[in-house]
């Protein structure tokens, strides 16, 4: 089940709870890492906006749906939530553990 430490505006995933998640559909999975990173190997549909470039691509968020955000291990990627709750969009998930949790669990990626 997500946690929601109530100082912070997003919910926490494992990575368990992401893929069932994603299994599910209908989420919005953004991917804050670098293009080298993300070219590298990603979770399956991610779509990528570094982290720095979230203020300025945050109007394109649904916001209809949950919005998942992956980093490399889950600290860009709760930032990257900071900064879209800062832009007024809600029903926001960090993906702890990140793309190396994922991998980890020896679940698939794209390249």
């Amino acid at each position: 089940m997500p946690t929601k430490n109530p100082q912070e505006p997003f919910s926490r995933l494992n990575v368990q709870e992401a893929k069932d998640m994603l299994d599910k559909g209908d989420i919005e999975l953004i991917d804050v890492r670098e293009p080298h990173e993300f070219n590298s190997g990603h979770l399956p549909g991610a779509r990528l906006i570094p982290l720095a470039t979230i203020p300025n691509h945050a109007s394109e968020l649904d916001d209809g749906r949950p919005i998942l955000f992956v980093c490399g291990v889950g600290q860009r990627s709760a930032l990257a939530a900071e900064y879209a709750a800062a832009a007024g969009k809600t029903n926001l998930y960090n993906i702890d553990g990140g793309t190396e949790g994922w991998l980890k669990s020896g679940y698939p990626v794209e390249k």
